[in-house]
């Protein structure tokens, strides 16, 4: 396989990844402002932008932080290249450079997705832009489900290793900002919008009924940040990604042939998770611990690119 293909598969992977990640954040922020029993009102998206590191790009187009602005440049905002629409154009344009190496289901559903989006210039009111970001998320299962129907070769494996990798960067950047910044002030941790919120991080990552089964005390930050860090079981969790990208990983290297130091960080966070207890977390610091993780990852981004010379 070419570089150049690797590469578009991998990034296609991580953007259709982005763009589902930030629709869920859209519509988890529309729930604690518009729907809770408690609206959280501006801190909420605020912190939706902080989650995607792009606060600083909000403010500099100078519109006023309302949920219908902050929820446009989220979703449609052509400018924002974090946006809903900015990640599927990316996403289409990397599937339109290898659409020999997809399925049509899979071409299928990017295609879907950007039509969705495209031309579009308001997401409408809270209902409507709820209906918006769910059709999105329906579409970007859709193409989950169309790569999990592949044949198991390099073209699925970088697909499935860039969402992977994009997954595990998206839970650490939501947890990190919801521990350091999204409770607003004089409220109280354990109180009524301290509770809304970490139950929003966890529809976020569709974790709910996860934490129901596996935690029988009620919801507690603590039990949070061990599910969405070291459990295994929940696929979004940091370890579950950190075990994915080493399986994808073996299976490119016994399919092309390359091995290297790609696998040998991939391997060693990997074991690293398995030994960390969510006391150690804690005491050393939740924040430091993300940030590290989240330089981790990206310099496992760069081993990848260089491992598979596509960078």
């Amino acid at each position: 396989m070419l570089s150049r293909t690797a590469a578009s598969l991998y990034w296609m992977g991580r953007y259709v990844e982005r763009a589902e990640f930030t629709a869920r954040l859209v519509e988890a922020t529309v729930r604690l402002d518009a729907l809770s029993s408690s609206p959280a009102g501006e801190a909420a998206w605020a912190s939706a932008l902080m989650v995607i590191d792009s606060d600083t790009e909000f403010a500099a187009t100078g519109e006023k932080l309302t949920p219908r602005n902050v929820a446009r440049f989220l979703t449609l905002s052509t400018t924002h290249s974090g946006s809903v629409v900015s990640c599927l154009d990316k996403a289409r344009d990397n599937a339109k450079a290898v659409r020999t190496a997809l399925t049509r289901e899979a071409w299928a559903t990017i295609n879907r997705a950007w039509l969705l989006f495209h031309g579009r210039t308001s997401p409408g009111d809270t209902q409507a832009t709820l209906n918006l970001v769910n059709e999105a998320q329906a579409e970007t299962r859709g193409f989950e489900g169309a790569i999990g129907r592949m044949m198991r070769n390099p073209s699925s494996w970088f697909i499935r290793l860039g969402a992977t990798m994009e997954r595990a960067d998206n839970t650490a950047r939501l947890l990190d900002v919801k521990y350091h910044i999204l409770l607003p002030e004089g409220e109280n941790v354990g109180g009524t919008v301290d509770r809304d919120q970490w139950t929003t991080i966890l529809q976020t990552v569709s974790a709910v009924n996860a934490y129901r089964w596996l935690y029988r005390d009620g919801l507690k930050p603590w039990f949070v940040t061990e599910l969405l860090i070291l459990r295994r079981e929940l696929p979004r969790s940091l370890a579950a990604s950190a075990e994915e990208v080493v399986q994808h990983l073996n299976a490119l290297g016994k399919q092309t042939g390359f091995q290297g130091e790609a696998d040998r960080l991939a391997r060693l966070r990997h074991a690293r998770l398995g030994l960390t207890k969510v006391s150690t977390i804690v005491g050393d610091g939740l924040h430091e611990y993300l940030e590290n993780f989240i330089d981790e990852n990206a310099a496992l981004s760069k081993a990848i690119a260089r491992q598979f010379r596509f960078d």
